[in-house]
């Protein structure tokens, strides 16, 4: 059967803000695809490009192991890939220019391609993977293989007499515990461990228990798992579990899926599997509030070794909430706020700025939420525009010429909002500051009433005080004027 050389998009290195944090993961979407072609009896490698510096890296390994197709699968559970990066596209775009010259035939999946098919076989691609792509990749390269007719075959993009056709939609995989575990051994999990060394925390690794989700907030594109919420079995992920700690000595993950344990009794199924074979482990996850407020699946997430929980707050004001269809309540971030921190489980909240029609009072609102339940980290965006969802319909004729960020912090408003793209750089920057600042001054304070709690790392929040104090304040000053400048 044919040589197949896997490979991706994503380099940490054309993505400063998340190369800085030095914790990167392996590309489990691209693992997961090569796996199942090699289960098949293809050939396969791996050019991982996560923590490589330039797209051209990949010229020798193409000259020395000449493989029939160049695949650049990108990591479908990885949500940086889903913002459509232009740094990333223009890195694919050179990768697909490499192999062509290498005489491989080029295959593409990711949430971009999906959405820019033209591009790509404009640029060279021979086939784009519309959405989730293991069968789809599996069914193409069989036919490929026996030279047999793709004309309808399901999922693909190509050229047909010099004329692009897109053939049908294929439907999402329901049952995953059919495909096999992902492809661990083809990635330097050493590599990986050394990097994390530099953040000073525990090395972790990314698990998906599930693909796609049902919810329907406007601005969350799902070009890739769609709307379909399926879950991988208990055991499945125990056993992967069970893998990667006797293989890499692995004990903390980073549950990657959009929703974590919406399955009912899922978690608790969980929690029981990895009892009966004595598994101790520590995670993170991303959920809802609204998924949180049960007692009993609260008990088994910590039971189990849930450490932090990241929820999409997204906002303070219920007028922003239910303009993005959020089906969520201000009230259930507070709820779930406080049953968390009453297990003692770190929570973490996704903050979201910019959003049509928001004004001073919303932002307030939000800002004032955080001051007032003080969770355990925040992260910040804009409103960010992606083609196929309700908020990209909304703007679309008001988008500038600029259609996607750079990287995960560009911050730029690609769209006519309440105040323009500096305004919203300093909000990110000054919102940031206040929790720090906050943090610190709650850090003061258990010195004297808590101090059996005191880290080194709660030392240098009291330390940085001196930095934030000022800082924020005269990042407010700024704010206030940027303000009457409107967009």
């Amino acid at each position: 059967m044919s040589n197949i050389l896997f490979s991706h998009s994503y380099y940490y290195k054309l993505d400063p803000k998340q190369w800085k944090n030095k914790t990167p993961f392996p590309p489990l979407g691209t693992l997961y695809a090569a796996s199942l072609l090699r289960e098949n009896g293809f050939q396969v490698s791996l050019f991982d490009t996560n923590l490589l510096d330039s797209s051209t890296s990949i010229e020798p390994v193409l000259i020395n192991e000449t493989p029939d197709y160049l695949v650049i699968y990108d990591d479908g559970f990885n949500y940086l890939t889903k913002m459509c990066l232009t740094n990333m596209r223009e890195a694919c775009f050179e990768m697909i220019q490499l192999g062509k010259k290498h005489n491989c035939t080029i295959i593409i999946c990711s949430s971009d391609s999906t959405d820019h098919y033209e591009e790509y076989i404009e640029k060279g691609a021979d086939f784009i993977l519309l959405g989730e792509g293991e069968i789809t990749l599996l069914e193409l390269l069989k036919s490929l293989d026996k030279n047999e007719s793709i004309d309808n075959l399901k999922g693909i993009v190509f050229k047909s007499n010099n004329k692009i056709q897109v053939n049908n939609k294929r439907e999402v995989l329901q049952h995953l515990d059919d495909l096999p575990l992902p492809a661990w051994d083809l990635v330097d999990i050493e590599s990986y461990k050394n990097i994390w060394k530099q953040s000073g925390q525990e090395f972790t690794l990314n698990i998906a228990t599930t693909r796609g989700c049902p919810y329907k907030c406007n601005w969350c594109a799902k070009p890739i798992y769609g709307n379909r919420y399926n879950a991988h079995s208990p055991e499945y992920i125990v056993k992967e579990i069970k893998f990667l700690k006797e293989k890499f000595g692995v004990t903390r993950f980073w549950m990657c899926d959009d929703i974590f344990g919406l399955k009912p009794n899922w978690v608790q199924e969980f929690n029981k599997n990895l009892i009966d074979h004595n598994l101790k482990i520590k995670y993170y996850i991303q959920s809802r509030v609204d998924l949180l407020l049960k007692d009993d699946t609260i008990d088994c997430l910590a039971e189990s070794g849930l450490e932090e929980v990241w929820v999409g707050a997204e906002s303070a004001s219920q007028k922003i909430l239910n303009a993005m269809d959020k089906g969520t309540t201000v009230g259930q971030i507070y709820q779930a706020t406080k049953l968390l921190k009453a297990k003692n489980i770190r929570i973490a909240f996704f903050l979201q700025f910019g959003y049509l029609d928001e004004n001073q009072q919303d932002i307030q609102k939000t800002i004032e939420m955080v001051k007032e339940l003080m969770p355990d980290n925040i992260g910040i965006s804009v409103s960010y525009p992606l083609p196929g969802t309700k908020f990209y319909n909304k703007v679309k004729d008001d988008l500038k010429l600029k259609a996607n960020w750079t990287d995960s912090d560009d911050f730029d408003m690609m769209f006519n909002g309440t105040y323009n793209t500096n305004y919203y750089r300093k909000l990110q920057r000054f919102v940031h500051k206040e929790f720090r600042k906050q943090q610190g001054f709650q850090n003061l304070k258990n010195v004297f009433s808590k101090p059996n709690t005191i880290t080194v790392t709660s030392l240098k929040s009291i330390a940085k005080l001196a930095y934030y104090i000022p800082s924020s304040f005269l990042d407010s000053i700024l704010l206030k004027k940027l303000q009457h400048h409107g967009s």
